[in-house]
Formats: structure tokens, sequence, C-alpha cells
């Protein structure tokens, strides 16, 4: 806050005697009698008045009170004295305007007062007062101090610009001070051109497109100036400015990098990081056979290193800024190697990024070191961190294609230790390992299937699977050991269910004597045993492929592989391109942009790296080859990508409908009821007596007699129709209305009873009330009001009761309720408390709506916002409730729950289970996020919720049990 850090520098002007004495009082009447001393003819007195209201502010007691006396006290030459009442005034203005106002004169004064400090102080005092009504008075104050003589008074002048601008911009824009700001750029006065320039850069960033920056080469001379005699602030505004700013040639891009490098050798990481920004970005420009380009790229390592040797929570914010820089020019640090070695005191947040850097520094000089290290580290207790080194072993091999030798080497050295979490992890990348390089490291296999009885975790099962199904042919027992994980098919993760149905049809394909009763017995499984859409799909396609033509399913199943990429890790060209240009702020923590974390981002810019002009090269880097960024070259092999989490892949599918592309197939093709799917197809590869075998007949002759849908759909977008929601959920149903119950009985309201209940129709809330006279007398004036309440629900109008309410008559009324009312919050959070008024009493009660009448109507969110925002809210806010004994599937329960206004965002299936993954927004603005699990067959559902206020989400779980099963 603005006034602790003022109360911070009024310290200088503070007595010899300590200042605990102010916080001590506990006397009675103590606003009365600091009143009296206010009022003081002494100016002593009145000093130690004034410390004492201070002081109770400080420990946030409220001395609003004491506005007039206080303001008196402003017409004054002490300059403690009126730090203080400035203080004050900045504290409590907001809550009283009309009594702000008194001080403007005194403000319009100390604005020409002959003391420079006074000046800047009444200044930016007068910025920091947030009220509407003192704003036009600090115009002609604010208009003097922005041409002052005194650059401390220009400099704090600059900054309250983009203070009042964020008041009303409409004022400033009209009083012309955008321009006297752009003026001070050419300030004599370093921090004064610093302040202008953060001042400006912060009001453009409200309205981005504006040109207020409008940075020419006459311009950037002068900041260049100004940033050798800035303070470390000031250097980093200015920086930052810079950063924006694209060069005319690769002339003007070395001149301007040569006068930033000095800024290097700063003491603050954040200049360092700043100029770091700046020379990244002008570097793009340069041609690389220039000398000046090698010259730079070895400036650039060293104060990146010294990075390192700073607190852990530095360390990790530098490590993720190299990262970057290592993705985009591993050049600059490739003989650093040895700095990222993890230490053994280093936290765990930084020993991972450690690794992280040392393979994407790998090569093959410096790989012998790098896997003696890794190996060691695959023998530390941290199991997050064995699993990484291990993780990180094979991704060396596949990088440095001379050391996967050694790589397979150690990683059977690991195997051999029988650690459980080490054999899984190696075993995984050991599968990589033999994409990459086939034929080469099979004979590894007998040491692998040796560890078969310990795999219990899906990723290590389903790559053992994968590799006892692509070298079958090798393996004399593969049979016996596909057959031994059919036996738990059904408890297995889909992920192992899919490798293992794949697996058993390759070693069909490759042995078809041998394990014919195998194959039947999976496809069985998968198709008729198994919910899970997927592995029926993928049943019935090899099903169908295996009875209609042999040989094509040979060229399906046993297809080369494609070879997959070195780094499969690495950022998205694009995207690395514009954090480059965000390095030093929390996009380069994050890798994220800034449009995926900041609220309310207006019409972000997005920043990208300039063209290259010295010469006709692409912007990737010498030793990274198109891995980084640009187009691959024409004969690359094609790269399979790493599969990300799981929201991430369910988020980026293409929503579209799918589209047909040319006629639907013929219908007789598809008509599978009684036709045996492998009789007499297999002839070609089991003999042409194999065919109509009774045996055959039996396990694969009657085709399951309903085939899924896919079947028969014509060919379109692939996944694309798995999120069509609008054509498998329907038409959304009505919102959930609970029913009525009494909320005061006649017994405790003279006869009066009310009931009721809340509904929201075409937005509106509707609080819908049922009056019954129990009375003998007739009742009339009625009238309602709310106490404050979590979520500011008050009447949008009066309570409509237009006739008396004769004995035992009964009328409904229909309250219309806005949500602006004030806020306090409840205990529950969703409690109301109604006071009703008529011709007899004030009757009170209290009542609990449903927290559904808050969700809005364009509560719908993007499925990239949606996935931003989830991973953005810590995994501390998230709250995991049970659904119990409810029947629906999950397009009727995602239709029933759009009636109140939560949306489906996206729907998958995955292991067997319906996941929805929904999004609320509330009338107060805060946005709730849920994933809804529910299982065929199983009445109890699991549901996620994850908010930024997590208190709300115990009432979002009743509303989602309420509209669910009602």
């Amino acid at each position: 806050m603005e006034w602790a850090n003022q109360l911070c520098e009024n310290r200088q002007f503070g007595s010899k005697m300590t200042d605990s004495k102010y916080f001590t009082t506990t006397k009675k009447g103590e606003i009365f009698e600091l009143k009296a001393e206010l009022n003081s003819d002494k100016k002593e007195k009145k000093k130690e008045a004034v410390k004492k209201v201070i002081a109770s502010m400080t420990v946030g007691k409220d001395v609003s009170a004491l506005f007039p006396d206080v303001v008196n006290c402003m017409q004054t030459d002490n300059l403690e004295l009126k730090k203080l009442v400035y203080l004050y005034l900045m504290n409590y203005a907001k809550s009283q305007p009309d009594m702000a106002i008194m001080a403007v004169n005194t403000f319009v004064k100390d604005c020409e007062d002959p003391n420079p400090l006074i000046r800047a102080l009444a200044v930016r005092t007068m910025g920091c007062i947030r009220v509407d009504k003192i704003t036009e008075y600090l115009c002609e104050p604010l208009r003097k101090c922005l041409k002052d003589e005194d650059p401390y008074v220009r400099k704090t002048a600059a900054v309250c610009v983009a203070k009042l601008h964020d008041i009303n911009a409409q004022l400033v824009e009209d009083q012309g001070f955008l321009d006297t700001l752009k003026d001070l750029i050419s300030d004599s006065n370093p921090m004064v051109v610093a302040n202008a320039v953060a001042a400006l850069s912060e009001i453009a960033e409200s309205h981005p497109n504006s040109n207020l920056l409008d940075l020419n080469p006459q311009s950037i001379n002068k900041l260049l100036t100004a940033l050798n005699e800035c303070t470390e602030w000031g250097q980093i505004f200015i920086l930052d400015c810079l950063a924006n700013y694209t060069p005319r040639d690769d002339r003007e891009s070395q001149s301007i990098c040569e006068r930033v490098t000095p800024r290097l050798s700063h003491a603050n990481s954040a200049v360092v990081l700043s100029a770091v920004k700046v020379l990244m970005k002008f570097m793009e420009m340069l041609p690389k056979d220039l000398d000046y380009y090698g010259t730079l790229l070895k400036k650039l390592a060293p104060p990146l290193v010294t990075l390192l040797s700073a607190e852990p929570e530095l360390q990790y914010v530098a490590l993720r800024n190299i990262n970057l820089i290592v993705q985009k020019r591993p050049e600059i640090l490739k003989h650093e190697m040895k700095v990222f070695f993890v230490k053994y005191n280093d936290p765990i947040y930084v020993k991972l990024e450690k690794l992280d850097i040392m393979i994407r520094l790998a090569s093959q000089a410096n790989i012998a070191q790098v896997l003696a290290e890794l190996k060691e580290y695959a023998t530390e207790v941290d199991v997050d961190f064995v699993r990484k080194a291990v993780r990180a072993i094979g991704r060396c091999a596949i990088k440095v294609e001379q050391s996967a030798e050694r790589c397979v080497s150690t990683l059977l050295d690991l195997i051999q230790t029988k650690v459980n979490y080490v054999v899984q992890e190696a075993i995984v990348v050991i599968k990589d390992i033999f994409r990459k390089y086939p034929n080469k490291y099979e004979s590894v296999i007998a040491t692998l299937c040796e560890n078969l009885d310990s795999l219990d975790e899906p990723e290590a099962r389903a790559a053992m699977i994968w590799i006892v199904g692509e070298y079958a042919e090798r393996i004399d027992n593969a049979d016996e050991l596909l057959e031994s994980f059919l036996e738990g098919f059904h408890d297995e993760s889909t992920q192992v269910q899919l490798q293992l149905l794949t697996a058993i049809v390759k070693l069909f394909l490759k042995k078809p004597t041998e394990t014919q009763e195998l194959v039947q017995q999976v496809l069985s499984l998968a198709t008729q045993d198994s919910d899970n859409p997927d592995l029926r799909d993928r049943g019935y396609i090899y099903w169908r492929l295996l009875s209609t033509d042999p040989v094509a399913a040979k060229e399906v199943v046993l297809a080369e592989k494609p070879l997959i990429s070195e780094e499969t890790d690495l950022i998205e060209p694009t995207l690395l391109e514009e954090l480059i240009c965000h390095i030093g702020t929390l996009a380069s923590v994050y890798h994220k942009p800034p449009s995926a974390f900041v609220e309310g981002s207006r019409g972000v810019m997005h920043k990208r790296l300039p063209a290259r002009t010295g010469s006709g090269e692409g912007t990737e880097s010498p030793d990274v080859g198109n891995v980084a960024g640009g187009s691959a070259p024409e004969a690359a092999p094609s790269i399979i990508p790493s599969q990300g989490d799981l929201l991430g892949d369910l988020l980026n599918l293409d929503l579209a409908p799918p589209t047909t592309t040319g006629p639907p197939p013929p219908t007789s093709g598809m008509q599978m009821g009684g036709m045996d799917l492998l009789g007499g197809g297999l002839d070609s590869l089991l003999g042409g007596d194999i065919g109509g075998s009774p045996a055959m007949g039996a396990g694969f002759g009657a085709a399951p007699a309903v085939m899924p849908a896919s079947l028969n759909a014509p060919v379109g977008g692939g996944l694309g129709d798995l999120f069509d929601l609008g054509g498998g959920v329907g038409m959304p149903m009505g919102a959930y209305i609970p029913p009525k119950t009494v909320w005061l009985p006649a017994m405790k309201a003279k006869g009066l009873e009310i009931s009721g209940t809340f509904a929201r129709r075409a937005g509106v809330i509707q609080m819908e009330l049922v009056l019954t006279n129990k009375a003998m007398s007739v009742m009339t004036d009625f009238a309602i009001q709310f106490n404050r309440n979590s979520f500011g629900l008050a009447p949008a109008g009066p309570l409509q009761v237009l006739t008396p309410l004769g004995p035992n008559q009964t009328i409904e009324v229909s309250l219309p309720l806005s949500t602006v009312g004030p806020v306090m919050k409840m205990d529950p959070l969703n409690n109301l408390q109604v006071a009703v008024k008529n011709n007899i009493d004030v009757f009170y009660f209290s009542c609990q709506y449903p927290i559904s009448m808050l969700f809005v109507e364009d509560g719908k969110m993007e499925r990239q916002v949606f996935l931003a925002t989830w991973k953005d809210i810590p995994n501390d806010n998230e709250s995991q409730f049970q659904i119990q004994d409810c029947h629906l599937n999950s397009d009727a329960a995602s239709n029933k729950l759009q009636g109140s206004n939560i949306f489906t965002i996206a729907k998958r299936t995955v292991e067997g289970q319906d996941m929805l993954y929904m999004a609320i927004k509330l009338s107060n603005g805060i946005w709730v996020l849920a994933e809804l699990k529910m299982q065929a067959g199983n009445p109890n559902y699991t549901i996620s919720l994850k908010c930024r206020a997590p208190e709300v989400s115990q009432c979002v779980f009743q509303c989602y049990e309420a509209v669910l099963k009602n």
C-alpha cells in the first residue's frame, strides 16, 4: 500500500524516542481525547496526536470520525506532520469523499510551495486519492508539476499521470497530459525519463492499440543515454520499453546491443534478465557471420551462470528463463554444462529444472559427463527426481546417437538394482529407444522380460506389452506372456487394454496357427465385455480387418513405425518466440503467454521476434536445425508428438462437427450380422482349410448382435465428433427449481405462514413466495427486506401484494431479486436473513437459496481458457465429492445441468469412465470449474471442483446433487 510505504519513509523524520508508545494505549474515550489534542494550539501536541491516529489506523482501528480534525492539521510548515496527515487522507478519502474536498485548497497551495519535497508530496498524494470529485481539481497543479524546475517533482508528476489515467482516462487525454508525458522522454534528468517511460508503458498496456510509445531512433538514443544514470528500477522500465522497439536494420540493432550489454554485469537480477531479453530480441536481426554476433553469444553466458549462485527461489526463476533461452539458442550455454549439475542441497524444484536443461544441452562432446551424473542421480532417495533422471538417460540416447549404446548399458545396470520404480521408468524409456533405433538393441528384451512380474504402473505395463507385441517373433513364449496380462483384462487401465489388444493382434499376424484362441479371446473381451468406446471401436476395426482383408491387416498393424523426435517437449516455435519477448516476467516462469493467466487482459498484444534482415537465413539456431523452429525439410521423417496431459489433449481437439467427404460407404459391405468375420478371409494367412473349421466358427462366426454406431457412421473427422455436444446432448431442459418449503410457520408469525422457493427464469432470479393468513384478522401493507448476504441478493422491487389477505386466504407472489445489494459473508454461505412486515408486526426468518440461482447464462468458456484456468488455480483449491445413487448417462446429465447454466466444455471417455469438463460463472464473476466422472452401471459419480474461492465448492456440489437427482 502506498501509505504504508510512506509510513516507512517517515522514519527519517521520527523523534529519537521509539514510536512503539503510540501503539500501546488502551484508554476509554480515546477518540474524544485525540479530537481534543488535534485541536490543540501546541504544535508538538498536535503532531503527537496525529502519530497516535496513524498508529490506530495501522492496527486496523476505525479513526475516520477524526477526518475534519486531521484535515485541519494540513495547514503546517512541518514536513513530518504534513506527511502524516497525507497518509491519513490517502486511507480515508474514499470513504469520506465529501470531506476530502476540504483538503483540495491545501493541495493546490502545497503544489506551489517553495520546497520541492512538499510540491512532490502534494501531487503524489492527490494521485493516490482515488475520488472522482478530486480529480478535476488535480489537473491544474499536475500540469504545473509536470513542468516543474525540480526533477524530483517532475518524476513524481509523471507517475501521477498514470494513476490519474486509471481513474479517468478521458480526462487525461482531454487535458493533453499524454503529450506532456511524451515530452518528458526527452528530459535532461534520467529518473524523469524512466518514470515517464514507466507511466506511458502502464497506460499503453491498458490501451494496446494506442501508439503511445511512438519510438524512433532519436527517442531510443535518449533512452539509452538515460539508461546509464538511472536507478535499477528505472533501468528495468527503460529496458522493457526498448524490448518493444523494432530496429530499422542490423546496424541499428548492433548499436543498441552494444549500449545495452554493460547492463549484463548489474547486481540486480531483474536488470540482467531485462537486458538479456533486449539482446535476445535484437540478435535476431544480426547476421550470424558477423564477428559481433559471436562476441555477443560469449557475453550472454557469464551473467546467466552468475544468476545460478543466488538463493534457490531466484535460481528457479533464472532456470525457467534459461530453459527458454537454451531452446532458442543452445550455443550460448553449450560450454557451461557443469553449472547445471545438481547439488545435494538443491530443493527438488531446482533439481528438476536443472535436469531439464542438462538434457537440452547434451551433445556428443559432453555426453559422457552427463551420463555419469545421471547414473549418480538415479541412486538418490527422492523418487520424483530419480524417475526424471532415468527418463533423462533415455532422452539422451534418443538425442545423441553415438551415446545410445552407453545409455542402454546404463539403463540395464539400473534395472539390475531391482528398485521397482527405477525398473519401471527404465522399461518405459527403453521402449522409446527401440522406436528410435529399430533392430539394434533387441538383445536386452530377455532382461526386460525377467522383470515382468514387478510392473504395476500402467505406463510401464503398456510399454512392456508393446515390446512383447512388436518383437513377438523373437520371444519364444510371447503368447504366454501376453496371456498372463489377459487374465486380469478388465482390471487394467485403458492404456494397457488398448496396448494389449494391439499386441495380441500383432502376435496373431506373426504366428497365426499358435495364437488363434488368444486373438478370439481378446477381440471378444474388447468388443462384447467392454464399456469403453475407444477399446470397443479398435476391437471392431481389427475384427473387420482380419475377417475381410488379412493382407491389409498386416500392412496396417505391422506397418513400419515413424521415427520419434529427438526432443518431444520443445515449446512450439511461435509460443517460444512470444515467451522470449517476455523474459524476466511471470510468463517466462509459467511458460505461458500472459493472455493465458492474466484475468481481464483486454486486447492482449502478442509479441513476436523481428525477422532477420542481414542475410536470408531463417531464425533457427545453428545447432538446433529445424527442431525448434522453421519448417521441416521436405524429406524429414514424420514425428510423433509426445502425449501431453489428458486435459490438454482433450481440450485441444477440434470440436467442429465431422464433415463427410465422398459418398457414404455402401450398406451391403457393413451388414455384419451373421457373417463369419474371420471365416475364409484368412486363407492366405492360415492355409486354405482353416476358413470354415468348427473352431473358427464357434469363436468368430457370430458377430455381436449390435454393432457400435461408429462402424455404420460415415467416415468423418476422427475424434472431431467426440465433443460435438450439440448433436449428442440435445436441447437443454429447464432450470432445476427446488420444491417449496415452509420458511416461517404461522405460530411464529401471529398467523402468517410463509413458504417458498427460488427460481431463475430468463436470467432473472425470482423468490417465489406463498403467503397464507391463518389468523382471524385481515393482513395488509406487506413489505420485505434482506439482511446483507454473501452474494448481495436484494429485492429488485417492492413485494407486490395488491389486495388485502383475508383470513384463511393464500396468495402467491413472485419477487424479482438483484445481486447488487450489500455483501457480507454468511455461514452457511447461501444463508439469507429476511424481514417481512405487515400491518400487524415485523417477522424475521432465515432460508437457504440454492447457489444455482446465481449461475449466469454467459458461463461458457473456450477450451483453451478452461485448460489454462484449471492449471492456474492451485491444487489446494480443488475439492472432491461423491454423488451417490444417480442413474443418468453422461448425455442426460450434461443436458440436465445445462438447464441450470452448468455448461459442458468437453466430454471424454477415459479408462471406461465418461468425464465431463464443466464451467460455471456466478453472478459476482467467480468461475467454478468441474470434472464429473461417471461409469456405466455405477450409480456413484465423482465430482472435482476447482475455484479461486474454495468456500463456494460445497454449495456448488449441493446444486449438482440436487439437479442430477431431481
